[in-house]
């Protein structure tokens, strides 16, 4: 390995000087780079992004709290399997840390990457995620207990006094683990599985990432000015299928080698210079990729068929030398790589004196990007519960994005944003993600043209309901939103932003949106709404046939499924029937604007929801007196048990719904309409 012997090494041994593997570029600050790389520290503080002494040292405390209950839990575990009285006092585990806080770069109530070494007879499926789960769960200073087994790097996440633990555990071929254990040597990953490997890796990753910058320090505010960036603009998640902690230290640490002598405000620039270019799927590394006796598979695509693949190789410096973005996708790469060239622009405005680094820090306006979402409302019976589930589904929630960018064959793009929203206004434990969608930019669709997700949603969800530790009232929602039909709680203090004016083709594009044609092409003007959340969902439906690539299927239609109340907005709401039931209120306006078609099917063998997205929005004529219902799916393994405390919680995965539904049928939409016209990007 490459590496160099600093105040982060962990090991006194002499190290061989760094070595980087291209040119690198040697000029150093002017003095107006001095004068905007003040500005930018400034900046940072500002922002709030450095923690107070005491909250440091209040890290230190549960850090040393976490080694004694790991150290009690081994000695335990070793007196109850019957080994000697020697070996119960010898026995031993050890904390480590990585991450942003082994790297120096986290903030305020930022969590604390965390892993417990231990020995070869105490095992992660028993011992770590039952015996020791279960021993935090009994102490009154552990909160939001939410074990992870099924994760790429199985994880335990829970609060000790107020601060975020993510706690990982390796088994090593030890029956004592030494208290100065050097994790970085290469010994402590034999005869260990690949599960373990990569629990071990990321203190190793950390470790090697700070011996192979040439100025840890600029390193660290570089790294810190970046990752509130990523934040800010919404591409900062692993499990969604953008960039953790590890690959944004990576991607860093490689311009901090390029431009060893640049200051951060320099570095920075830079930053969005280099990979506004970099022509992926060019793997970025920060020192050779090596083999090694112990045979672990690295990453090389030359080698391992799968990693010609990866579409934004970032490969880990420590051995075994892995891909760590290979949750990246088509559709997320389109997404970084547009932010980067918006970072980009904005640095070189900054370099003109023409704006501020504030300039650069603007969040990301991700519900004025599309025109058309989806939402996937995540409910559980009381908030533990929900805390264990959604981290299950977020985990798969990438999933949903590779299932539609397959099954489309990428003509349909997602951007899963990482966020998650909370309607406060409900007391039911729930909480929804959203995904934008869109066409391919430059491909024009034909007319009439459909995306047909049904089974996409219907085995993304089989996949959700194979969690091991489901509990009764456990269960997601997906349906389509429309960017005019959003729910309110999504918006900053309850109301939707104005849209700035348009030019006049984006309107008549706007106009066409709301327009309802046939397939010849005709088509009837209808008033457009103004955004009201109380009457936006209120009107006639008309429709008109359109033309669709998968093959017509007969739908048997019940008229007493069909009848309900008048027209009006929704209220969604548990009810002692165990039904998620939509009551309207109000009467239907017949100047009101079209709402997507909604049926429901009698035919349990027919009944699969219909999500399909298309160039023209369907609409169905109802009388006055009619009530409407998405068409609905039900997918095999769902539960719909509902406790007591859940009656009268409301959850609304739609605003567009009008009829009961069950508990255990996913809202889906029947059509979403696409404009021709790129969507601006904030």
């Amino acid at each position: 390995m490459v590496g160099s012997e600093g105040p982060n090494a962990s090991s006194p041994t002499q190290q061989p000087p760094k070595k980087y593997d291209t040119t690198i570029f040697l000029s150093g600050p002017t003095q107006s780079d001095l004068q905007r790389n003040a500005e930018l520290e400034k900046f940072l503080i500002d922002s709030g992004l450095y923690e107070s002494r005491d909250e440091a040292e209040k890290r230190v405390e549960v850090l040393g709290r976490i080694d004694r209950i790991v150290k009690d839990w081994v000695k335990q575990l070793t007196s109850q399997r019957g080994y000697t009285d020697q070996m119960v006092e010898d026995a031993n585990a050890v904390i480590f840390t990585f991450g942003s806080y082994c790297l120096g770069v986290h903030g305020p109530g930022a969590d604390i990457d965390t892993l417990c070494v231990g020995p070869s007879y105490v095992n992660r499926e028993e011992d770590f995620f039952i015996i020791l789960h279960d021993m935090l769960a009994e102490m009154e200073e552990v909160t939001e207990l939410q074990p992870v087994p099924d994760a790429h790097v199985p994880v335990m996440k829970f609060k000790l006094r107020g601060i975020s633990i993510d706690l990982l555990y390796a088994s090593i071929s030890l029956l004592v683990v030494p208290e100065d254990l050097d994790i970085s040597h290469e010994s402590v990953l034999f005869d260990v599985d690949e599960q373990t490997v990569r629990s071990l890796n990321g203190c190793r990753v950390a470790d090697q990432i700070l011996k192979l910058v040439p100025n840890v320090e600029h390193f660290r505010t570089t790294l810190r000015c970046l990752k509130f960036w990523a934040k800010r603009r919404g591409v900062y998640s692993n499990v969604t299928g953008f960039l953790g902690g590890v690959n944004w230290a990576i991607l860093v640490a490689r311009i901090c080698q390029l431009y060893p002598n640049a200051i951060p405000s320099m570095l920075v620039s830079r930053f969005f210079r280099v990979y506004t270019q970099w022509r992926w799927p060019n793997p970025v590394t920060l020192c050779s990729i090596e083999e090694n006796e112990l045979g672990f598979p690295t990453w090389d695509p030359r080698k391992n068929p799968r990693d010609r693949f990866h579409h934004m190789p970032i490969i880990t410096p420590a051995y075994p030398c892995m891909n760590s973005s290979y949750n990246v996708s088509i559709s997320t790469l389109r997404v970084m790589t547009e932010q980067f060239h918006h970072g980009n622009k904005i640095c070189e405005e900054i370099e003109l004196n023409k704006t501020q680094w504030s300039a650069l820090f603007e969040p990301y306006l991700f519900f004025e990007a599309y025109k058309n979402y989806l939402q996937v409302d995540i409910v559980a019976a009381d908030s533990d519960d929900l805390l264990a589930w959604k981290g299950w589904v977020e985990s798969r929630f990438r999933q949903l994005t590779l299932k539609i960018e397959r099954d489309t064959n990428g003509m349909l793009q997602c951007h899963p944003y990482p966020k998650e929203y909370v309607d406060t206004s409900k007391p039911c434990p729930h909480c929804a993600f959203f995904m934008g969608l869109q066409r391919k930019e430059g491909v024009r669709g034909q007319e009439g043209q459909q995306f047909d997700i049904r089974g996409t949603v219907d085995e993304f969800r089989q996949e959700i309901n194979m969690y091991m530790f489901w509990k009764p009232g456990m269960d997601i929602y997906v349906c389509h939103v429309r960017r005019k039909q959003l729910p309110p709680f999504v918006f900053p203090d309850g109301y939707k932003r104005p849209r700035p004016l348009r030019h006049a083709s984006q309107q008549d594009e706007r106009n066409d949106e709301d327009a309802v044609g046939s397939g010849s092409g005709s088509a009837e003007r209808h008033i457009k709404r103004k955004i009201d959340p109380k009457t936006e969902d209120m009107g006639p439906i008309k429709r008109v046939k359109q033309t669709a690539i998968s093959p017509p299927r007969t739908e048997s239609v019940s008229p007493s499924k069909n009848a309900g109340r008048s027209g009006g907005t929704p209220d969604i709401s548990f009810s002692n029937g165990n039904r998620l039931e939509c009551r309207a209120t109000g009467d239907a306006d017949k100047n009101s604007d079209v709402r997507l078609p909604v049926r429901q099917l009698e035919s349990e063998k027919d009944s699969v929801g219909d999500m399909r997205v298309v160039e023209d929005v369907m609409h169905e004529s109802i009388t006055r007196n009619e009530c409407t219902s998405m068409l609905v799916s039900e997918f095999p393994r769902i539960r719909n048990e509902v406790k007591p405390s859940q009656e009268g919680c409301a959850v609304k995965p739609s605003e567009q719904l009008e009829k009961p539904l069950s508990w255990n049928e996913l809202v889906v939409p029947c059509a979403v309409s696409f404009s021709e016209s790129k969507e601006t990007l904030a």
